[in-house]
């Protein structure tokens, strides 16, 4: 590896500054809402207002009568296959004869100004036969996938806890609603500017549905004001291009905020039972869980979910005897698919709330319980999947119940109280809890799925100096993987000035910036590309060889080893390429007649294999926290009957900055060897531990048993049982 001066300063392992970064402060990033061509009109989308209901009749006319409206389209004007799907066929591009959730894309219409749009798609007419939506998960007869996990034989132990646990739906909640920009070309194609994870599986499910060869179907992505899993999905991109195509002229939209809540996938709803069984000393004898996870109306992702979290139901724990049933269901709800933590968030708020439970009943602390029962290398998952890299569980326990805890409290501070800041109270029913959580996560695709990226680099003298291009077709969704991949050239080749180009269907594939997978597969196709530009340098110096061959140019895919599907009867199979583990410990203010919570301080204690880039890292960490802080205590799309109830951020409460807490973190570098630079995904496990910790530490100053997040204030004031009736022997 060539290091030189600049390769120091902006390679691997250093906070590299971001190329977006002033931009984005400044507000002059361009985001794909922000996308703008001469002669473009306006997309608006129908979408239905009932959860089920048959679709009796469609009259456009109201529509098509008003100044400005250039034309409507219905499934009837699709000019190709009328399904798409990550995962299987099954949602239409508009509605056929039936609509299956509220807000499902009935009719798309174009016109010169975005406001005339949304009013032709009000006034047009359809005649609706509601019918009886199936909402609860429980009452649906129809699965998405069911994923057992079997491994011994032995159901019998001196300590038995058990109990039931829901997790509610979140949001995303990404600030940049969906948005793009559809440009038909003079070849027949189409040019899509667009906001989006995953550049050629939107290719994929376009090119059908518009009735058009791949290569004539091109993206470029644009702006992404964040993600999190819900861009996995088609939105407004199929509806975009068949407007464009239609009128021969670009077509923009945009959703509104309210739209965007209908318009994406949002987290699984869970109910989930569990029973766990220990010798008296606390080491676990077996786990029996059953997770049942919401689909929604659709399958987008949800086999992968159940996947997830079959395979990591028990949690990071040595468990010699499971009985793990996950299964997914379609209901009329609104659909569920991808988010961070991918089913793996939903198994740890309740493996983790099962631990404390434990060890309240072996007399042991929340830590010493987990220590006891920690994997570590050479451990095996409960799918029999061998651990074959560092796991350092227990040492990162200890590590985080040693750090200091925060002073006891707030003083005459007002703001260091739960809702001191409206005055509401002085500190008289305030109490402390501390609670602790750990997850386990697995990273890149699972199961067998050809996870792979591309790398094109470019090395040639550019005004007599050493120049290097990176080109893949990786989505930059607020990461910072344009920033690393940079970061990998330098490093490779000993060149500080490099260029990312901008990511498009015009390089091989690069998968979906989720499952923490970026640096690792994109971040191995730039590092195999890079060594291969280096290969024909023949040992000369940059400027040298540039100067005697010319541009040199090599494309490279990086495979991570192979994984296999879980077996349909037993779970077993080595369905992972890597796991990582965080753990948290949270500290909380309870005011318990109120029931508001402040929390005061969340502790973290990672392994990331190898720190890339640090100040994007931590960046990360505290992005996961925040978003298990808005699952534990304030973050739900409330839904009744099929309906959605609070579709905006009005309603829809995220954290803010006065939500989170200060944090300490220690970062543990253990390269896991199979991994580009021994690497570890690092965006996800966060969610997982910290909305269990934070639920733990409120259980800890209430004294209620509160087995549902998010955690609402009539739960803790209220409450004297919590939410379920359990038992423990």
């Amino acid at each position: 590896m060539t290091q030189t001066a600049d390769t120091i300063l902006h390679g691997v392992g250093q906070s590299a500054r971001r190329p977006d970064a002033t931009l984005k402060v400044t507000g002059e990033f361009a985001y794909a809402s922000d996308l703008w061509l001469d002669g473009m009109v306006w997309g608006a989308t129908l979408r239905s207002p009932h959860p089920s209901a048959w679709i009796r009749s469609i009259d456009v006319g109201p529509a098509l009568k008003l100044p400005g409206v250039l034309t409507v389209l219905t499934h009837e004007d699709v000019p190709g296959t009328k399904f798409y799907g990550l995962d299987r066929l099954d949602q239409p591009v508009l509605a056929i004869d039936e609509v299956r959730y509220q807000g499902e894309p009935v009719a798309v219409v174009a016109a010169d100004h975005p406001e005339t749009a949304r009013r032709a798609a009000a006034a047009i007419v359809v005649e609706y036969e509601p019918r009886q939506a199936v909402t609860d998960p429980r009452l649906s007869q129809h699965f998405v996938r069911h994923q057992p996990v079997r491994r011994g034989e032995t159901f019998e132990a001196e300590v038995v806890v058990r109990g039931e646990y829901e997790v509610g739906m979140q949001d995303q909640a990404f600030l940049g609603p969906e948005s793009g920009l559809a440009v038909p070309a003079e070849d027949g194609g189409v040019d899509l500017y667009i906001a989006t994870q995953w550049l050629h599986v939107d290719r994929d499910q376009l090119a059908p549905c518009l009735g058009l060869p791949q290569d004539k179907v091109r993206l470029t992505l644009s702006g992404v004001g964040g993600a999190f899993g819900a861009r996995e999905d088609l939105s407004m991109q199929v509806h975009a291009c068949m407007l464009a195509l239609r009128l021969n002229r670009p077509v923009k939209i945009v959703y509104g905020r309210e739209e965007s809540f209908f318009g994406h996938v949002h987290r699984h709803p869970a109910v989930m039972r569990y029973e766990h069984g220990a010798t008296r000393d606390g080491r676990l004898v077996y786990v029996k869980a059953d997770i049942l996870l919401d689909g929604g109306a659709y399958c987008s992702s949800s086999p992968a979910v159940v996947g997830n979290a079959a395979s990591l139901g028990a949690g990071p724990y040595e468990v010699p005897n499971v009985r793990v049933d996950a299964i997914g269901v379609y209901t009329n709800n609104p659909p569920c698919g991808a988010m961070r933590g991918f089913g793996a968030v939903q198994a740890c708020y309740a493996y983790e709330s099962q631990m404390d439970r434990l060890a309240e009943a072996c007399g042991l602390s929340p830590v010493e319980i987990r220590v006891r029962n920690a994997v570590s290398q050479g451990s095996r998952l409960i799918t029999g999947q061998v651990i074959d890299s560092p796991a350092p569980l227990a040492e990162m326990l200890h590590r985080l119940e040693a750090m200091p805890l925060p002073s006891e409290g707030p003083g005459r501070d007002l703001r260091g109280l739960p809702g001191g800041v409206s005055q509401t109270t002085h500190g008289e029913s305030v109490r402390r809890g501390v609670g602790y959580g750990v997850g386990i996560k697995n990273i890149c695709y699972s199961e067998g799925f050809d996870d792979y990226s591309t790398a094109r680099v470019r090395a040639e003298l550019v005004g007599g100096e050493p120049h290097v291009t990176v080109h893949t077709a990786a989505a930059e969704v607020g990461q910072g993987l344009v920033t690393l991949q940079a970061q990998i050239a330098r490093t490779e080749l000993g060149v500080a000035d490099v260029t990312v180009a901008t990511a498009d269907t015009s390089v091989g594939s690069s998968g979906s910036s989720s499952a923490s997978r970026q640096s690792y597969v994109t971040g191995g196709a730039v590092r195999a590309a890079c060594e291969a530009v280096r290969e024909r340098f023949e040992g000369l110096p940059v400027r040298e060889a540039l100067e005697r061959f010319g541009p040199i140019e090599e494309t490279r895919e990086y495979r991570h080893r192979p994984t296999y599907p879980l077996d349909p009867r037993t779970g077993q199979g080595d369905s992972h390429t890597q796991l990582a583990l965080c753990v948290h410990r949270a500290v909380v203010d309870v005011d318990v007649e109120l029931g508001l919570v402040k929390v005061i301080e969340l502790a973290a204690v990672q392994d990331v294999g190898r720190i890339m880039n640090p100040q994007a890292l931590e960046g990360q960490i505290h992005g996961g926290s925040a978003q298990g802080l808005g699952l534990a205590l304030m973050e739900e799309i409330q839904v009744r009957d099929g309906l959605v109830l609070n579709p905006s951020f009005t309603d829809y409460l995220i954290p803010t900055i006065l939500d989170m807490p200060p944090m300490k973190l220690e970062i543990l570098e253990n390269p896991d060897p199979a991994a580009p630079y021994g690497l570890r995904g690092a965006g996800e496990p966060p969610t997982l531990s910290s909305t269990p910790a934070i639920a733990a530490a409120v259980r800890a100053a209430t004294g209620l048993r509160l087995t549902r997040v998010p955690m609402r204030p009539e739960d803790i004031a209220l409450s004297e049982t919590g939410t379920f009736d359990e038992s423990s022997t």
